[in-house]
């Protein structure tokens, strides 16, 4: 194609309907290196020709064009705003077409942390762990999100940091981690050369206080003499959550596994309640040998049941399970203070080892804990479930110890818990 008035000192030479008119195959000029392109095809587009200088021989080196969009999306005016920021470049020395391709080969933050959590989503156990991950590098990383990866620093990780790291130990140690992991994944690729500015050793360490000065994240628990007090204050009450909070206290289950549970899991025959892989933490099959107590909860539960709801413990939204806040609220309205749900699986496991005779492992079997190294576990193919209901009853006798229609007085709360 022949480049068309090249040399030509003029600007502005074209005209929004010129361009719309014109239908000669070649490049068109409008001055100061814009031309319109129009291919044999019938495609126009706009493009930047200049020649690029070699050091040291000026006016040397070969004609570099360099493309700007269709027509369809870029107008006259627009083209013309890109070859002024065009020529702003080669006035500083800096080839265009070199620096599109540096803009566009190092992502932003955001884009390299999208990346990560694509190519990573494989491994995660559980979709809860992918939600950590998005809430840590969007959330909480939000202000890291929009600068470029290569050019992540210190003083911008400290940024981040520094609001949660003593309100929120845990949260922001995931966020630190995580954080490390997308910088780690951008050095691998090329995109970043030099130290981590997230990493903890020797970094990190020196900057911010050390976890152990803060809240640790250790989930506040009741004491387990506690316990029967609460549960005869939950049986006074006739809301889900209540039910749903007994049922978890009595399983020793985490919050989620009891929230989200369905009646596909529940043998009410066999008294077993299996939870499914994915919705464990450790990525593993769960069955829980259910004491008389869960199945009573169960039995009413179902008794309740109205319309096709396949939770167990419905939340007031058609077919979605408990609030995540349900039980946070009822603790409120309890004047419960400074415990945790999860707290109460502490409980059970402090009973367990003070006040029980059953084997420290079963207790670790029902809080669905890994017990033993990775060859004991190879050999170790059953999960002592019937030991476990053993284990599970007297622990619901325990419980249940606060119901008024037993002739032991429930034990006070203790201070501390209330």
């Amino acid at each position: 194609m022949k480049i068309r008035s090249f040399s030509c000192r003029a600007i502005n030479k074209l005209s929004a309907r010129r361009v719309a008119t014109l239908n000669t195959p070649g490049r068109h000029s409008d001055g100061n290196n814009l031309y319109l392109v129009i291919d044999p095809s019938g495609a126009r587009r706009w493009a930047f020709i200049y020649r690029a200088k070699r050091s040291g021989v000026p006016g040397a080196g070969k004609l570099r064009e360099m493309g700007l969009g269709s027509i369809k999306g870029v107008d006259l005016k627009r083209a013309r705003e890109l070859a002024v920021e065009a020529h702003a470049l080669l006035a500083a020395g800096v080839d265009p077409i070199s620096a599109r391709q540096s803009r566009r080969a190092i992502p932003t933050f955001g884009e390299a942390a999208d990346s990560w959590m694509a190519d990573k989503a494989g491994e995660l156990r559980s979709p809860k762990s992918l939600e950590r991950w998005k809430r840590a590098l969007t959330v909480h990383a939000a202000a890291l999100r929009d600068i470029r990866v290569d050019g992540v620093t210190t003083e911008d990780v400290l940024a981040v940091l520094k609001p949660i790291w003593s309100v929120k130990a845990e949260t922001a140690k995931m966020a630190r981690g995580y954080i490390e992991q997308v910088l780690n994944a951008a050095k691998a690729q090329g995109w970043r050369t030099g130290e981590n500015p997230a990493r903890w050793a020797g970094h990190m360490d020196q900057l911010l206080p050390k976890v152990s000065r803060l809240q640790r994240g250790h989930h506040k628990a009741m004491a387990f003499e506690a316990i029967p007090g609460l549960i005869s204050n939950l049986r006074e009450r006739d809301a889900t959550a209540a039910r749903a909070l007994e049922f978890l206290i009595l399983t020793a289950g985490r919050s989620g596994e009891v929230r989200e549970a369905v009646w596909s899991e529940i043998d009410l025959a066999a008294e077993t309640w299996t939870i499914p892989a994915e919705r464990m933490k450790a990525g593993r099959i769960h069955r829980v040998p259910l004491s008389n107590a869960a199945v009573a909860i169960l039995e009413a539960m179902l008794a309740q049941k109205n319309g096709d709801y396949s939770f167990i413990f419905p939340g007031q939204k058609a077919n979605r399970p408990l609030s995540n806040m349900a039980f946070k609220k009822l603790m409120e309205r309890l004047d419960i203070e400074d415990v945790t749900t999860h707290g109460f699986r502490s409980a059970f496991r402090d009973w367990a080892g003070d006040r029980s005779e059953h084997a420290p492992e079963l207790a670790e079997h029902a809080l669905a804990h890994s017990v033993g190294n990775q060859v004991a576990q190879a050999y170790r193919r059953r999960d002592a479930l019937e030991r476990r209901r053993a284990m599970m009853e007297d622990w619901a006798k325990h419980c249940g110890r606060g119901h008024a229609s037993n002739d032991q007085p429930p034990e006070a709360l203790e201070p501390s818990a209330m």
